[in-house]
């Protein structure tokens, strides 16, 4: 077992699952917000997404669960329901074997259903905020015993559509509950609206970087109306599980269409349509069935895959912060990752601006009888000229 002396006075429970996922020390955000909030302090927390995150919140919170105790006590709050599946899951992993019930609610589910769910006395919530307020509304959601709200993706949700859901969750619970933020990246508005709500908050931030050792990156040049048959080639090289990453909901759609079309199934994590749909090939790309996700940066946020062996930008991300937050989802637990960006000529300038800055080296690539290969640079042949007599005859002279 890991020599953690928090985990020694964690729960058995607790302790026996982190022995049985095999983890040998906690990560860097685990190490100082565990503590933090165990002692009861509110926070407002700063890191990637696959740093451990959600075990930070999610390990403290049940430790202080009281067990004996029937009747919600924790609500997490995420911006998505494919996030809220993947907290509800992580939350049955670590609560095996115990008494504790836990429960999601999600917006476009069966509103009668999820009444009945309340009717087992989940001590654990994890739901999206318009559904959870309609719950409370409803007065079906009884929030008096709530001891912690946490408002994972935190920059998501203080914006314009939750926000006065969020307060109102909140103003729902009692006066001394303990409040924690957080998400990948807190604004300064984030972190404005938090203390707002919270009681001398301590702030943690854990910057990610990238690992250069198991992660390899390159690039394709091409113009930008051959983007999607870049990305199409690149698929044919059979990468085992690779996540493209587009800057629009409709950008998407198109992609999707075409490689549809040319016989490469797509798994798509954005827009509200086809709910059902989505639900089944996230499922499919998770378990390997499906090698390609089709996500934007806002719709991936939060959400943890493993094994994602290609990292594609196939729009060129604005930031060195955007590159590093994407590219860290490959690479990861000793695995070997690559990063692919598919650029134009003007996004080359950007691109190697951006090595510079994160120390990285580009490779650039083409293709070559289906396989990636190091492309060949173009050599300029300047042409020859000859002496003129005046200038023989000048030598001479």
């Amino acid at each position: 077992m890991s020599k953690w002396s928090q985990l020694e006075e964690m729960k058995p429970f607790i302790q026996e699952v982190w022995q049985e996922s095999g983890f040998e020390a906690p990560t860097a955000i685990q190490e100082t917000a565990i503590p933090a909030i165990l002692e009861g302090k509110d926070v407002i927390c700063e890191s990637p997404t696959g740093t451990g995150k959600t075990l930070s919140y999610l390990l403290p919170a049940i430790q202080k669960l009281d067990e004996a105790k029937s009747g919600i006590q924790i609500v997490i709050l995420a911006p998505s329901r494919e996030l809220v599946m993947q907290i509800l899951e992580e939350v049955r992993k670590w609560t095996k074997g115990t008494n504790i019930v836990s429960a999601s609610f999600i917006g476009g589910a069966n509103v009668k259903k999820q009444v009945e769910k309340l009717k087992e006395r989940p001590q654990i919530v994890i739901g999206t905020t318009g559904r959870i307020i309609e719950l409370i509304k409803m007065k079906k959601m009884k929030m008096h015993e709530v001891t912690t709200v946490i408002v994972d993706e935190a920059d998501q949700l203080v914006s314009n559509e939750h926000l006065s859901n969020v307060q109102s969750i909140i103003k729902s619970t009692l006066r001394d509950r303990q409040i924690l933020f957080f998400s990948a990246t807190i604004s300064d508005q984030t972190e404005k609206i938090a203390n707002s709500l919270m009681n001398n908050a301590e702030i943690i931030r854990v910057q990610q970087t990238l690992n250069q050792e198991n992660t390899s990156h390159i690039y394709f040049l091409c113009e930008q109306r051959d983007k999607i048959d870049v990305l199409r080639k690149i698929m044919y090289t059979e990468p085992d599980k690779a996540i493209a990453f587009i800057k629009s909901l409709d950008k998407v759609e198109e992609i999707e269409a075409k490689l549809t079309y040319n016989h490469i199934d797509v798994a798509v994590l954005a827009g509200e349509a086809k709910k059902q749909e989505r639900q089944q090939s996230m499922k499919n790309f998770r378990a390997g069935k499906i090698p390609l996700l089709l996500t934007t940066d806002v719709a991936a946020r939060g959400l943890d895959i493993q094994d994602v062996t290609y990292v594609i930008h196939f729009d060129f991300p604005k930031t060195t912060e955007q590159y590093v937050h994407r590219s860290g989802r490959t690479g990861r637990m000793g695995k070997k990752g690559v990063v692919i960006s598919i650029v134009n000529s003007r996004e080359e300038s950007f691109l190697k601006k951006m090595g510079h800055d994160l120390g990285i080296t580009f490779s650039k690539k083409d293709f070559y009888k289906g396989d990636i290969v190091d492309a060949r640079e173009e050599k300029k042949v300047l042409p020859k000229t000859r002496k003129s007599p005046t200038t023989k005859n000048s030598r001479k002279s």
